[in-house]
């Protein structure tokens, strides 16, 4: 339990971050690769819906294009609604502040998980099918929460810049370094390589498993996933809801504005009071 806590925490250590990082690759590539399975696209993937919009305006092809603003809309209002948690969870000192939008996450994959088959006939405004949408929004929130954690240096939705950074480190690995003295040799950093190794490799692992799953069981597969984001946030959620007065009334409060008050004086019937 101390180590979910920690997952979450204000405090961040190299560590933690790589943990968390590797969890959050392997449900990204899980999410991703078995959404293209069933919708034929990689709703993580903002470079390609960016190059479709380029691509559907020369072209004239409408569909293409709102499709893929509809994407790139989706995730960037799943960043920022995990901004928006973040900033009040630091704002009003929240111990966990990243356990609220890995909340939310978790709650978007398990319905998704339960009827994700019917949202595939849901039209939207944009031409694609919500299911499209809301895995895009979800792709936001994490990209959104991993890059707040690491100050923008662990990604797990994409991998070109896992795949850039241990192609540097490997470039240094293999640097001819005959000429140089022993304080200006070249090497490489073996912490940032095993960190963008294991992200791949995580994001690989998610993959297949995501991909195995939607072939062979179908959107029930996304529930072990929203578990595990589960796991990772709800114990650090409770435990800031026990000891934060500002998220039980965040938490609570709608449910005051919609309960009935009590002893409320029956409203009148007519113009006036009875004569």
């Amino acid at each position: 339990m101390r180590l979910l806590r920690h997952l979450t925490g204000l405090h961040r250590t190299r560590a933690t971050n790589r943990v968390l990082g590797l969890l959050l690759a392997f449900i990204a590539g899980a999410v991703n690769a078995g959404g293209f399975l069933v919708l034929a696209r990689y709703t993580s993937h903002m470079t390609g819906f960016t190059s479709q919009v380029a691509d559907s305006l020369v072209t004239g092809d409408m569909q293409v294009l709102l499709g893929a603003l509809g994407a790139i809309l989706a995730f960037l209002a799943g960043a920022a609604t995990a901004a928006i948690q973040i900033n009040w969870g630091r704002q009003y000192r929240l111990r966990h502040l990243y356990a609220l939008p890995l909340l939310l996450e978790a709650a978007l994959m398990l319905p998704f998980g339960l009827m994700g088959a019917l949202t595939l006939s849901w039209s939207t405004p944009f031409a694609v099918p919500l299911t499209v949408l809301l895995l895009s929004f979800i792709m936001g929130v994490q990209n959104a929460v991993a890059s707040k954690v690491s100050g923008g240096k662990i990604r797990t939705t994409h991998m070109t810049g896992n795949f850039t950074d241990l192609g540097i480190e490997l470039g240094k690995a293999l640097y001819w370094n005959r000429f140089r003295t022993e304080a200006t040799r070249v090497r490489p950093n073996l912490d940032r390589v095993r960190l963008f190794g294991g992200l791949i490799a995580a994001f690989v692992l998610g993959g297949v498993a995501g991909a195995a799953g939607f072939k062979y069981v179908g959107f029930v597969c996304v529930l072990p996933l929203a578990a595990l984001l589960l796991w990772l946030s709800l114990p650090a959620y409770l435990d800031d809801l026990r000891h934060n007065r500002a998220l039980r009334d965040w938490t609570f409060g709608w449910w005051g504005h919609l309960r009935p008050r009590r002893g409320a004086p029956p409203a009148a019937s007519g113009d006036g009071p009875p004569r």
